[in-house]
Formats: C-alpha cells, structure tokens, sequence
C-alpha cells in the first residue's frame, strides 16, 4: 500500500467553499479521521476522495496512483479508484443475501468462482458473521448490517477503505463495542482507512491521525493526544473535549513558567511551552491572554491543599450525568466546568487549577 496525498482539494457550492485549500498526507496503513460540526466538508472531502464529488481544485492520489489533477483534468469515475466506501446507511441489497451482497460486488470486479468464495468466507469469519451468510438484510440487527457494509468494502481488497458516519444509526452501547471491533479488523487488515465523524470520543479512541476541520478548512492534523493536550487554534481547544477559559493578563515569564494575573481569582502559574509541538509562544508583558483547562482537570479542595493556583468561586449550576457531577462555576474573568464523582454542597468550592493542566488558548 501507498500514502494517500491530498493536494489543494476546494469544493465550492455557488459562493460558499465546503472545502478550502485542504492539504494532507495519509501514512498507508493507518486510520484517520476527519472530524467536526456538521458542515464542516468532512463528508464533502470524503466524497470528493470517492468521486461522488467533483472538485473544483486540487490532487488526490495513493502512490503513484492519481484519481484527480484538475491541472490536467483528470477526474476518474468512482468505479476506476478500487476504493471500499461504507455509507451512513451501509446500502444493503435487501433482495439479496449477506453472500450474495458480497459476491455481487466482486463479480463487478470480475472475481468468481474460488477466488470469490474464499474471499467472501473469510472476510465474514473476520468481521463474526459466518454463520450469517444466507440471511438477509431484514434478518438482522442494526450492528450485523453495519458489518456486512463493511465486509462488503472490504472483500474487494480496495485501495482505501472510506467510511461515512457508519456508527450514527446504533444505539450508544452497540456503537461503543463497534468502534472496537472497526479498529481491530482495520489494524488486522492493515487497510488505510478516513473516517468521517462529529464524534469526538469516537476520533479520540480509534484514529493514528485526526483532522479538526470547521467552515471547509483543516484547523489542526495530529495525533489524537496531541490534538487534545495541545490545540493549534481556539476552536480545536473549544471543540475537542469540555474546556474552560478565563481571561486574564501576562504577568511575567520565568523560563518554561508563566504567570497570569486573573481578575478576584489572583496569580495563575502554567507551562509556557505547552503549545502544538511544544513550540515555546513569545507574550509581550501585560498583554491579555486566555488561560485554558480542561474540565475533568479541575480539581475540589477539600481541607489543606495548595496554595498557588487556589481560589474560591460559587457554584451557579449542576447536572448529574450517572458516573459523574458536572458543575458550573462561575468567576468574573470566565465560567469555569469541572467533573466531580459526588455533589457539589451549597455555596462556594474552593477550586485546584493544577500548573501542569493550564495553557494559554491560540489567538485565533
């Protein structure tokens, strides 16, 4: 297998650009997801990548392999680019048995006989479903459809395999034992997989690589800890996880160490250095910046505890969410969220902003 290469790729709708400029490398064999809110051009690009789009700029192509340079015109038909595609739907034939769904489409590609039944029965014991194989669609259940879909992308031995949303139609619990068994059977086949998802938990827990897309354009492309522990724009920060900002002013800059001056809640001690790439950010002194934390980081002091990085603010709100407390605490330089195991009591908490867990939010 061959890297995927995606060069330029614009997609525009009359006046608006549902993909933007959008560059970026797919190591083979590795699962990425394109992540984001609901037009974003995650699925645009996708479908672009598929030829179900047409783009109106750019180069796609797996090694050697182009599918499309609009340079030289050259656009190919979905059926020339031996590429796997599950839809949010799965399409199954419902006139057709789960075999005969995968026979069907390697007769397309002209494989019969042996070749096509050993191909069909293994694919099938990987994916569970050998057992399976003269039912039909109707026979069964939401989460066995959704792996025929993707035995049927599979048995092909495409190029790439493109999977649209496959989860959204399970119920969470099923959708949760999916995405496992999805990982597994795509590391065991060693395919080079782009998943598209607003999910952040699903993109978080099955991908090598994410790209945090918003308005057509990619905002970030890393590996999911470093999209989590080190944001490159504001909305990477506010879209990835439960995060909280407070607005404040730079004090000073002591090596990897600075310190923020937060309106009634005092000094604020954080990395300097906890940028994309550890990149070390240059802040002029008394400029305003925005300190940054993720939600589950805060920290409830009960009795002795620190002293830097300590304060104490009411609680304004609370929802119980079965394995966990979350609470609103609101402050004048920004409402703070944080995760607790049990109720907040009435009042005020005195809060814990561990050093380690601030960074300073991107500008932009």
């Amino acid at each position: 297998m061959s890297n995927l290469v995606i060069q330029h790729l614009t997609r525009a709708f009359g006046a608006a650009r549902a993909v933007d400029d959008l560059s970026l490398t797919v190591p083979s064999g590795k699962f990425i997801s394109l992540l984001g809110p609901s037009g974003c051009g995650k699925s645009t690009t996708l479908n672009c990548i598929a030829g179900l789009e047409h783009p109106d700029c750019g180069r796609i192509q797996v090694g050697d392999f182009v599918m499309v340079d609009t340079a030289r015109n050259l656009v190919l038909a979905p059926e020339h680019r031996g590429l796997g595609m599950v839809f949010q739907t799965y399409a199954l034939w419902p006139h057709m048995t789960v075999h005969d769904n995968l026979a069907f489409v390697l007769k397309l590609r002209k494989v019969t006989g042996a070749e096509a039944e050993r191909r069909i029965s293994a694919i099938l014991e990987l994916v569970g479903l050998g057992e399976f194989a003269k039912r039909y669609p109707f026979q069964l259940s939401g989460g066995q459809q959704q792996r025929v879909a993707l035995a049927r992308a599979v048995v092909t031995e495409p190029r790439l395999l493109l999977l649209d949303e496959p989860l959204s139609n399970l119920d969470a619990k099923v959708r949760q034992q999916a995405r496992t068994w999805i990982r597994a059977m795509q590391q065991r086949v060693g395919i080079t997989t782009i998943y598209v998802t607003h999910d952040q938990a699903e993109a978080l827990a099955m991908s090598d690589m994410i790209a945090v897309m918003a308005n057509g354009r990619l905002h970030q492309y890393a590996t999911p800890a470093e999209i989590y522990e080190y944001p490159a724009t504001r909305f990477v920060a506010e879209f990835i996880g439960a995060t909280s900002f407070l607005e404040g002013r730079l004090v000073e800059r002591q090596g990897e160490w600075v310190r923020v001056w937060v309106p009634e809640i005092g000094e604020l001690k954080l990395r300097a250095d906890r940028q994309p790439g550890g990149k070390v950010r240059e802040w002029a002194h008394d400029r305003p910046v925005t300190v940054a934390i993720r939600s589950e980081r805060v920290q409830v002091v009960r009795g002795d505890g620190p002293c830097d990085n300590t304060f104490e603010a009411p609680v304004t709100g609370s929802a119980y969410e079965g394995a966990r407390w979350i609470h609103h605490v609101k402050t004048p330089a920004g409402t703070l969220h944080l995760e607790t195991l049990d109720a907040a009591p009435a009042g005020k908490l005195r809060l814990y902003l561990p050093p380690e867990a601030l960074f300073l939010a991107p500008e932009c």
